[in-house]
Parts: C-alpha cells; structure tokens; sequence
C-alpha cells in the first residue's frame, strides 16, 4: 500500500483553473497531504475514500450554464464533510443549492476590497477592521443565496462575496485565496484545514521524496531510463532523484545546443560527471540546432524544432545505450499550465514549453516526469532533501529552448555571442552585489531592433539589450524587482562599454500577468 492511501487528506476538484496548484502548493505548505482530481473523473461517482477529510472546489474558465461541459457531482456535498469552493467553485455550490448565478455587468479582474458582514470560522483574523484585499477573476456572481446560507462579506461587484452553511460546513468565496496578492490569503486555507476539517499534519519533504522515488520504480520497472540534463534546478532533481530510485538504470544525457548561457557546458560536466559520478553523455549538437534555427522568427516554431530536436537527438542514444524505455525530463506544473491541461479540464493554452507541448506526437520513448506537480520551490526543498548543494539549488530557472526564446527574431551565432555576455554581465553584478538570491529570476535578452546611438564622436547602430528580473513565490505571478539607479547604470554601463553590438540598455517593469517571464 502507498504511503500518500493511508494519509487523511483534503482532495481538490479541479474545474480548469490555471491556479488550481497552486491550491495544493498552499494546502502541502502547511504540512497536509492533498490530491487533485479532474470533475470529469468523478462525474458519476458515488463513493469516495473514507480519508479525504475536506474538498476544495476550484475556479474554472466556465461558467455555471455550460451544463453539457460541466456536469457536477452532487454526491461532493453528501459526504458531510467540509468543502470550500473558490471562484467557479463558490458559483457552482450556489447554483446546485438553489441560489442564482448571473452574468455580472460589472466583471472584476484584479484587486478587489472585501468588506466583512458576519463572523465565520473561515475568515478568523482575515480581515483588519472589516476590511481586506484580495484577487478576483470572474465576469459571473451568485445573486440568489441558498437555502441555509449567510452572507460572509461583500465586495463592490460581489454582494455574495462569502457565504457559509454554518450546519453542514459549506462554504464559497469568489475571489483566489490561494494567489499571493490576495492579502491574508494562507489564513482563510489554514482556517479551513485545521479549524473546520480539523486535519494534523502529516507530510513533509521528506515525505514527498520517498513517494516521488516509489511512483518512478512502478512507472520504469525494470527497464532502463535516460535523462534530459541541462544543469539546472529542475533537471538536476530529477536526475539525482532518478539515481536514487534506480541506481545504474539512469544515464543522463547533455545536450549543447549552443543556447545555452556562457560556460555551461563546462560547469555541467564537472558537477554531474566528476563530481557525482553519474554516467553522463555529453552530445555537442550546437551546429545541428543552429542550422536548423536558421531564419526562424515564429516562437512557437522554434520551440517545435527545438523540441524536436532533442527527442531524435534521445532515440539515437537510446538506441546506442539499448533496452531504454523511458525519458525522464524536469517538466514542472507551471510548464504544464501555460501548455495545457494537467487533469484534463478545460483551461487556456499560453504557449508550448518544448519539454511539454513542443515535444513530437510520436516518440519511441515514454516519458517520466516526476516533477510535474511541483513548483519550483518545491523543487528547491526536495533537491536538498536529495543532497543537492545550495550552488545548484538557489541557481536561477533557465528555459530548456535556452537563448532561443530570449532573442525573439531570428537567430544568428553574432547575436548568441552577444546575449551570452550581456547575461553574464547581468548575473555577475546581481551577484557581486549580493541580489542573486533576493530574485527569483534574470535574464538578459536581445531585442530585435537596432537604435542609433553615439559613442565618442562616432555614430553606431546596434542592437537593443533587455534586463529582467522578477520576484516570485512560485512563478504563476510575478512582480519586478527594483534596482536602486546606481546599480543599474553601472550594469547598463559594463554592457554597453565591453559588449560590440548593444548600443542602449532597457529594463522590464512588466508584472506577470500580463506578461509571462520569457520573452516568447
């Protein structure tokens, strides 16, 4: 029996939402072992395990009157235990208990004040003399209460904005508790979990290595195993988790695809092979992917050549290796929720990651991504529960299309030369300066346009340089980070005065949303 079947845990409903996760993230945070199960899963079920001890009804691109694609279970709320519903979760309880849902004319996107009516054990030390703000994303609101439920609080758009059914512990709450910009936000979970499902603590990173290492030695058996290793956060974890699970089984292969940023290839070898001795095959493809690349504009595209790429450049060693059934990859949940849906309800495709939807419809090898529920602070915790060192774990994410989607336009070996410096100029100020691990994530990218500039008494027409650098809990928001001036006229002024070909120096102060932390 798997440890995670013993465990008393909430289970999470998932309707389509892109943060539905991010729920999971927050419920494990708090030491509680919970589950994500697709509403098209469970449509007609009528029993459930006797462990789940509260439900989370998550929100959803939808709305309630697409009955023929959201078909709920009103066997959910016979269990008699708690469940909370957020968002499309909070309509959809009103709808099925006899309230009204109705298209708002005023839609409410963003931050929105909350103001509290009545008491209520969810919202215990939530609100700060009646008031708080929270994060609402929704175009519909409940405006008929169900039988046996009181009004919590109110929001300008939302007159229902929490309702509870004190008697049965029922409850619906419009706006996103579990986004960081929602203030109080871990309250109102935390409420839920221990003051009305009445839950203990019972899991840990620890927990979740033990588990992760189980389900890779049911999926792979006894069949040998290749790793896609770039030498990042991600794909270190994965490989050094495989070579717990499986031993000698796991071979890791580093592909060079020539986008990758200054001295990495190097710095992987070393740590990987040297250093922790695990069997790696080092493939120099560089001119294969630039060639390939070559006058390719489309992002999309170059993420499906890319991806493409490394899944021919896999098969080939798998062939060489023999008797290779599996390729493991450092997919991870906000990799699967830009690309498409991880439960299989309806939400919205952002783009293609190339270990996600770039990857080739066919391949001859199955893929094992144990990772692909985590966040990447997750990630980080479980890479020193593995033995990892802070050097690779506190290392910045680094897109697996590398430079590639870092440089939208066209791709040329004098603009890659380029981009490599300007970053590594980025990265070493941030960390001479003692920033490094104060940011989640920077970059430098290259803009696809040349300005004019002036340099002595000479005139140059040179290329645009792009800094970014965001602060995150987990990657699904995100907000930049500000420099004080003196730091950024001298990164601007190493830039401009060691590198030929970047002539002007700008700074990203775009939040996510609306942008997504890649360029492209």
């Amino acid at each position: 029996m798997r440890l995670e079947d013993t465990l008393n845990k909430i289970l999470i409903v998932d309707f389509g939402s892109q943060f539905t996760q991010l729920i999971a993230r927050k419920i494990r945070e708090f030491g509680i072992y919970c589950e994500i199960i697709s509403h098209k899963s469970i449509e007609k079920r009528k029993n459930f395990d006797k462990n789940i001890k509260g439900i989370v009804l998550s929100g959803g691109p939808l709305n309630v009157y697409e009955n023929k694609k959201v078909k709920f279970n009103n066997n959910l709320l016979k269990l008699e235990i708690p469940v909370l519903g957020i968002c499309f979760g909070h309509q959809i309880i009103s709808k099925v208990m006899g309230g009204k849902v109705k298209s708002s004319n005023f839609r409410e996107f963003g931050l929105a004040e909350v103001t509290e009516i009545k008491k209520s054990k969810l919202t215990k030390n939530f609100f700060s003399k009646k008031k708080n703000n929270v994060w609402m994303s929704h175009a519909d609101q409940v405006t008929k209460l169900p039988k046996n439920f009181n009004i919590i609080a109110k929001s300008k758009n939302s007159k229902m904005c929490i309702i509870e059914n004190k008697k049965r512990n029922i409850f619906g709450i419009q706006f996103h508790p579990e986004v960081s910009h929602t203030n109080k936000g871990k309250t109102i979970l935390r409420n839920f979990i221990f003051s009305i499902c009445k839950l203990n603590r019972n899991w840990s990173a620890s927990d979740q290595k033990k588990k992760l290492i189980n389900e890779v030695r049911d999926i792979v058996g006894n069949s040998k195993v290749i790793c896609a290793l770039s030498g990042g956060v991600d794909s270190s974890v994965v490989a050094k988790l495989l070579s717990n699970a499986i031993g000698k089984k796991l071979t890791c292969i580093f592909v060079n695809t020539g986008l990758l940023r200054k001295g990495e290839e190097k710095q992987v070898v070393n740590t990987f092979k040297k250093r922790f001795k695990i069997n790696l095959i080092y493939v120099n493809a560089e001119n294969i992917f630039l060639s390939k690349l070559k006058n390719i504009s489309n992002p999309e595209k170059k993420r499906k050549i890319i991806g493409n790429l490394f899944i021919k450049i896999f098969e080939k060693y798998a062939k060489k290796i023999k008797k290779v059934k599996f390729l493991a990859q450092g997919t991870l949940y906000p990799d699967l929720i830009e690309s498409k849906s991880v439960t299989g309800s309806q939400t919205s495709k952002i783009k293609s990651h190339h270990n996600v939807g770039g990857l080739p419809k066919k391949m001859n090898l199955k893929l094992v991504e144990p990772l692909k529920y985590l966040f990447k602070d997750e990630v980080r915790k479980l890479g020193l529960e593995l033995g990892l060192n802070k050097e690779i774990i506190s290392r910045h994410p680094f897109p697996g299309p590398g430079l590639a989607i870092r440089m939208p336009g066209n791709i040329s070996i004098e603009k890659i030369k380029i981009l490599k410096e300007a970053d590594n100029y980025f990265i070493k100020s941030l960390k001479d300066n003692n920033l490094y691990d104060k940011i989640w994530q920077a970059y430098a990218a290259l803009l696809p346009v040349k300005t004019v500039g002036v340099m002595g008494d000479n005139r140059t027409y040179e290329y645009i340089c792009l800094l970014r650098a965001i602060t995150s809990e987990d990657g699904m928001t995100a907000d930049f980070f500000q420099f004080n001036k003196i730091f950024m006229r001298s990164v601007s002024n190493q830039i401009i005065n060691n590198i030929r070909g970047i002539n002007r120096v700008v700074y990203d102060i775009t939040s996510k949303p609306p942008s997504t932390i890649e360029l492209e």
